[in-house]
């Protein structure tokens, strides 16, 4: 099945900017989060979005996504059916295949450093919010203790392969209309390593690698947020013949706040009024992140009315201070009122001359003239 295009699946434009993008993915993210929404598409979904705000986000992963769209630019002609010059080596192997010579040959025999790793780690808002230290257990390939990463059992060492010198290619030489070509290819005597174990390491069984878990503790600076990655330098796979490990990187995940919603650094939650409250103005109590604190609601405020709380957002991750916490009140209509609470509102409603004849006659004459576009 092929891929939606990045910009429909966050449903933005495609002159969209790096704000919006990021917002619609926030949006989307709450809305499919596995540990929110338990439809059977729900997490497909959300890797949909995550991959396209992975792509999006970036300015110069987003440059090449609107030239080449999902077609790899470094694959052959036009993508499908051309031929990755990774796949031969490079250019230079590509060169001697066909020549004979003229590249430079790789080392079978240098270090070569060990793969990365991705952990994905699921924290709560709070811990997002203020930073957590943690211990994670992953599975990894570490060098043999035992043969110190030879493959070799102790006491011997691995020999130099006869049949290609220890170079790991073997050549094939051919006479044709055309000239001498010189084909090489991968050594079939000893798998293109250019050694040969001949007694092998009983604990490694000759590989040089052992599969360990392994326990690393994590920091996790305050203020991350969702689809962030920590990189953990040297805690990645073992590298081969000396070569430096791999990296770990941690990718966060955030699981959704029951009252408070996160915009960057910034903080969002909602509270009810009731109409006495936000007629007659009150002082309430709003929770923050850290503490409860007193609000004063001017009177007469409307419903949907935000207010601003300075400073009591998320630590900035790359600066000093925090973001502010914004706070949306809403008016909630009362429901199941008793007789006496029926006739003050009706009194209040005459007080204040919302039952006049003149004022319902003017509220229907605006409606009519706007529905016949007068």
């Amino acid at each position: 099945m092929s891929k939606r295009d990045y910009y429909e699946v966050l449903g933005v434009s495609r002159n969209a900017t790096a704000d919006e993008i990021k917002k619609a993915y926030r949006k989307l993210a709450r809305q499919y989060h596995p540990d929110v929404n338990k439809a059977p598409d729900a997490e497909e979904k959300f890797k949909e979005a995550k991959e396209a705000y992975d792509v999006l986000s970036d300015d110069q992963k987003r440059a090449t996504y609107d030239q080449f769209g999902h077609v790899d630019p470094n694959q052959g002609m036009g993508g499908s059916g051309g031929f990755n010059t990774a796949d031969f080596g490079g250019f230079s192997d590509l060169f001697d295949m066909f020549f004979g010579g003229g590249g430079q040959r790789r080392n079978p025999n240098a270090p070569q450093r060990g793969n990365d790793l991705q952990y994905t780690m699921t924290i709560e808002f709070k811990e997002a919010v203020f930073g957590k230290e943690t211990d994670i257990h992953i599975p990894r390939t570490e060098t043999c203790d035992r043969c110190h990463g030879s493959g070799a059992r102790p006491g011997t060492k691995p020999e130099t392969c006869s049949a290609c010198r220890g170079t790991g290619q073997q050549e094939v030489v051919q006479n044709t209309a055309f000239g001498r070509i010189v084909n090489r290819r991968v050594c079939t005597v000893c798998n293109g390593q250019g050694k040969i174990i001949r007694d092998k390491c009983g604990e490694c069984h000759g590989t040089g690698k052992v599969k360990r878990q392994r326990t690393i503790h994590v920091k996790i600076p305050a203020g991350v947020d969702d689809g962030a990655q920590l990189r953990i330098s040297g805690e990645g796979e073992a590298g081969t013949r000396g070569g430096p490990n791999g990296d770990l990187y941690v990718v966060i995940r955030v699981k959704p706040h029951e009252f408070f919603e996160r915009e960057g650094d910034d903080i969002y939650c909602e509270v009810p009024l009731t109409f006495a409250q936000a007629a007659l103005g009150d002082e309430i109590e709003i929770p923050t992140l850290t503490e409860k604190v007193k609000l004063k609601i001017p009177p007469g405020t409307q419903t949907d009315t935000y207010f601003r709380l300075k400073g009591k957002g998320v630590p900035r991750l790359r600066g000093y201070g925090q973001g502010d916490q914004h706070v949306k009140v809403v008016v909630v209509t009362p429901t199941n009122l008793s007789e006496e609470q029926k006739e003050l509102l009706r009194q209040f409603s005459h007080l204040n001359g919302e039952n006049t004849h003149e004022q319902h006659q003017t509220i229907f004459e605006r409606m009519k003239k706007a529905f016949l576009g007068e």
